[in-house]
């Protein structure tokens, strides 16, 4: 079974390298706004909707509002997984 925590964390990885909003690494201690990796509200609509595809649900969905790439694996790793 695959680890939430490393799946959440590529994921938003994989996020933001293809909108090109931060030049060096992604972790867990990078703000998704401002000064970090400098997401705007259309980027965090298109990435709750990733988040939401690849794991069925998202932690802005369920009105939480995330500051940290930690935050969102934080969300994945206290979710139980969905049934298949």
């Amino acid at each position: 079974m695959a680890d939430p925590k490393s799946d959440a964390a590529s994921t938003v990885r994989s996020f933001v390298a293809r909108v090109k909003k931060r030049k060096k690494g992604v972790d867990l201690d990078s703000s998704l706004y401002s000064e970090g990796i400098g997401l705007d509200s259309l980027d965090v609509a298109e990435l709750s909707a990733v988040l939401e595809d690849e794991f069925g649900s998202d932690p802005f969905s369920v009105g939480l509002m995330p500051e940290t790439v930690g935050d969102i694996v934080a969300f994945y790793d206290e979710t139980p997984a969905a049934e298949p």
